[in-house]
């Protein structure tokens, strides 16, 4: 039987690192003919990415990990954005990984054959070392094709555009060159300037730059494998298929680590506290509040969002997060909740809420308590509260997370809104009444947003069944795979 052999190449952040692996390990189980090798560039300023890769090596067997040596760079400190040191960083990493694969070429050039170089969104520099190695390159996407589509489209707007959406003071800007708003294909609605990611607004900063490069070379790849599926994109997936040159799209999600850190994160005891707290609440009575691995808000958004919670008098569970240190760092847990909240607070909702640090996030949403998700839209965590049929509330900060925001109420009618457009950087606060509102709507079990995520739900595990149109579609990818040796 022929035996091929996959590579995978990502950005070392633990929102990149984790669908590429499950990825890896999914194409594994769908046909035991291949293997993966997944090429490990590592951060100092993130050992939580070192935690989850040493539990996965010895879990997932089929999973081969290789960590690249370091390489030379300047300080983090001396870019304009975290986009555009990383981005520099892959790229040095280049001579490295051509090695790693011209040797494991030779070592098993008789049992097993190089069926393609797998990218993420950005390490497209690598399509550079699949071209000198004549190996086949595909992007795997890691976000929903609306934003592929944007990203594709991001080269028509920069020659149609001349200033800043931004100015120096943060103050949103609309250049007398564009419409006050934008066609993007993937949405169906013109899409406000406003959701764009922080990187695009301010053009004159390399974070753009970097934006740019990536999505000029996203056509270079034989295809696009995308973390979603049709039933939840289909008018973005029929849209950029219409409307651009992408080449061929492969919607095999959603991937999932439905296992979650609570297998892996170092702090366990702390986690299953909050699940044994959990387990002792009503049915879908607890709101959730976390705003992903990388998010984190100021003490004045954290107390209005404190006076929201109670004046809704919802039982809650909230992650709080401490603002990094350094450009790349991740937040850090408080080590005092009590001194940034509004005096009394924890006293006053002692029976009804807990504070928290870093949480399982996928194993709290699959508990039976939770009725609400109020969450900063990364695509992983979007991906995870469908699949357990949990409605959300929408509080975008960084990336791309206002335009996912932006998709889930306005497109898809997936999600109640609190804001699409709320800017971490700006002093602009959700006020407590906002966020009372949302969370009153978001727990509403009549809401028609509540009867559609259910149903989504049972569309995302159908996609991934045998028969199903993610399952179809990996397949579709295999034997593409497999057909170009």
């Amino acid at each position: 039987m022929s035996k091929y052999q996959v590579f995978f190449v990502s950005t070392p952040g633990i929102g990149n690192l984790v669908p590429t692996v499950e990825f890896a390990q999914r194409l594994i189980h769908h046909d035991p003919r291949i293997s993966s090798t997944i090429f490990i560039i590592s951060l100092s300023q993130r050992p939580i990415v070192n935690s989850y890769i040493q539990s996965r090596a010895s879990t997932y067997s089929g999973v081969n990990f290789i960590h690249l040596p370091p390489v030379d760079t300047p300080s983090p400190d001396q870019y304009q954005s975290s986009l555009g040191y990383l981005s520099l960083l892959i790229q040095k990493h280049k001579l490295h990984v051509k090695h790693e694969i011209d040797k494991l070429q030779q070592a098993e050039s008789d049992s097993a054959r190089v069926c393609g170089l797998l990218v993420d969104m950005f390490s497209t520099s690598m399509i550079d070392v699949a071209n000198e190695l004549n190996i086949p390159c595909y992007l795997y996407y890691a976000s929903p094709v609306s934003f592929l589509g944007f990203m594709l489209h991001l080269p028509v707007i920069d020659t149609q555009l001349a200033t800043e959406f931004i100015d120096s003071d943060n103050e949103m800007i609309v250049p007398k060159d564009a419409a006050t708003e934008l066609i993007i294909p993937g949405f169906a609605n013109p899409l406000p300037p406003k959701v764009l990611p922080s990187s695009v607004l301010k053009r004159k900063k390399d974070g753009y730059s970097w934006f740019l490069y990536h999505a000029r070379r996203y056509v270079e790849t034989k295809g696009v494998v995308v973390n979603t599926y049709r039933e939840l994109e289909q008018y973005a997936i029929n849209s950029v298929a219409a409307t651009t040159k992408v080449p061929e799209v492969f919607p095999v999600g959603p991937v999932l680590d439905l296992a979650g850190p609570i297998e892996w994160h170092p702090d366990r005891d702390q986690q299953h506290n909050i699940m044994k707290w959990l387990d002792d609440q009503p049915r879908s009575s607890v709101v959730f509040l976390c705003f992903g691995s990388m998010g984190s808000l100021g003490r004045s958004q954290l107390r209005e969002i404190a006076f929201g919670l109670e004046r809704s008098g919802f039982r809650f569970l909230w992650s709080i997060r401490e603002p990094p240190k350094g450009s790349l760092d991740l937040p850090s847990d408080y080590a005092n909740a009590e001194e940034i909240l509004p005096e009394g607070f924890l006293d006053r909702t002692a029976e009804i809420g807990l504070i928290c640090g870093w949480v399982p996030q996928v194993t709290i949403l699959a508990n039976e308590a939770i009725g609400g998700f109020v969450s900063h839209c990364g695509w992983n965590s979007i991906l995870e509260s469908l699949w357990y049929g949990v409605p959300i509330a929408t509080w975008p900060i960084y990336a791309e997370q206002q335009m996912n925001a932006f998709q889930l109420v306005k497109e898809l009618g997936l999600a109640v809104e609190i804001r699409v457009d709320f800017r971490n950087e700006s002093g602009d606060l959700v006020l407590a009444e906002e966020v009372e509102r949302g969370i009153k709507r978001l727990m509403d079990v009549d809401d028609e947003v509540r009867r559609k995520v259910k149903e989504m739900s049972k569309k995302s595990k159908m996609a991934v069944m045998e028969n199903g149109s993610s399952h179809a579609s990996l397949k579709s990818l295999i034997e593409k795979l497999t057909a170009e040796i």
